[in-house]
């Protein structure tokens, strides 16, 4: 087995692995830096803190509202719930727009807004999902007057990537670089000094269920698409999770 230098996997859902514990243990075990666990409605928060009180110093929690799980019943709760509890976590997060989800236009991008204020009244990063509308999701983040924003599995348009690295915001890499043209076309176009590595776990990449060891794997399929030995792209995003999440302990 080849010895990898150590990364850290920006982006997985610890909650939705079958076997989360092991799945922590596993990315210790094989090199793996630190995780930033996200969240996506009051529940997946609550179990995200908590996996992060058990591991600290490698599991690093983020809380967030997936535009996946907007609930109008649910709204005030979740939102307060945040602001609360935000200031115990790394970022914000999984949170922004999707124009293939159910809820309409109208309301995502008034949620968005007002967790976007809850993230710069804390200081915090925010963890953007942006699918099918990358261009206003950006465009409300730096409007929000955030220092610091992940658009996260970038797979915009390659016009967008100097505008959000120009903010000094982050895009990052999967798995999905295995398979995906477009997804390496845009990475490939990332600066580096803007690039963060991820697995979405337990997001299934064709044969491959991703688990946080596998960022790894997206290390690996960056150094292929971007021709840079895999040290240097290894100590750049770590550099830059460092730097994004305020890891300064690792």
């Amino acid at each position: 087995m080849i010895k990898l230098p150590p990364v850290i996997d920006t982006h997985a859902h610890l909650d939705e692995l079958p076997d989360p514990e092991a799945a922590i243990k596993e990315a210790r075990e094989r090199g793996v830096l630190g995780i930033v666990a996200v969240g996506q409605d009051i529940s997946s928060n609550q179990k995200t803190i908590e996996m992060a009180r058990r591991h600290p110093g490698f599991v690093f929690p983020a809380i967030g509202y997936h535009p996946w799980r907007l609930n109008p019943d649910h709204d005030d709760e979740t939102l307060a719930y945040i602001d609360t509890n935000l200031k115990h976590c790394v970022a914000l997060g999984e949170v922004g727009l999707d124009y293939k989800a159910k809820t309409k236009k109208k309301i995502q991008k008034a949620i968005f807004e007002q967790l976007l204020a809850i993230a710069k009244r804390h200081y915090k990063p925010v963890i953007v999902h942006c699918r099918f509308v990358h261009e206003t999701a950006y465009r409300m983040v730096k409007e929000s007057g955030l220092e610091k924003a992940i658009f996260h599995w970038y797979s915009g348009s390659l016009d967008l990537i100097p505008l959000i690295a120009a903010e000094g915001y982050y895009m990052s890499a999967t798995p999905a670089l295995l398979y995906n043209p477009y997804h390496a076309k845009a990475i490939d176009a990332v600066p580096l000094s803007n690039l963060l590595l991820e697995t979405d776990s337990p997001v299934q990449y064709q044969e491959l269920v991703a688990r946080p060891v596998h960022v790894q794997v997206t290390l690996q399929e960056v150094a292929r698409v971007k021709g840079i030995p895999l040290e240097e792209i290894a100590a750049q995003t770590t550099q830059n999770a460092k730097a994004c999440f305020g890891l300064n302990e690792l």
